[in-house]
């Protein structure tokens, strides 16, 4: 277990050090900057997609799937981000009452 995290927090180090040494001029590629402003928004897609539709090792269609389709109706209409939230909640948290959903 502490090799783990003795390796993590070296990858993390050298991670960051590769970063301070890269040249500015890669950097200020038109390339570079587009896929920096990208990697997030794939990175929280990819996070929402595996905690909604994963279960472990298997595939699960569960109360969470109507929960992020209110959560998204909501985003459309520019709703405030605590609100996005109480929806999904509540979508989740009535189905799975009235047994709808497991």
């Amino acid at each position: 277990m502490w090799f783990a995290v003795l390796a993590g927090a070296a990858g993390c180090y050298a991670l960051k050090y590769v970063g301070s040494v890269i040249p500015s001029h890669i950097l200020e590629q038109r390339t570079v900057k587009k896929i920096v402003l990208l990697l997030p928004i794939s990175l929280l897609s990819a996070l929402v997609a595996v905690q909604t539709f994963a279960d472990s090792q298997n595939l699960v269609l569960d109360a969470r799937v109507p929960a992020l389709a209110a959560a998204t109706v909501a985003l459309r209409f520019r709703s405030p981000f605590i609100l996005v939230v109480l929806i999904a909640a509540v979508t989740a948290g009535t189905l799975r009452y009235f047994g709808l959903a497991v």
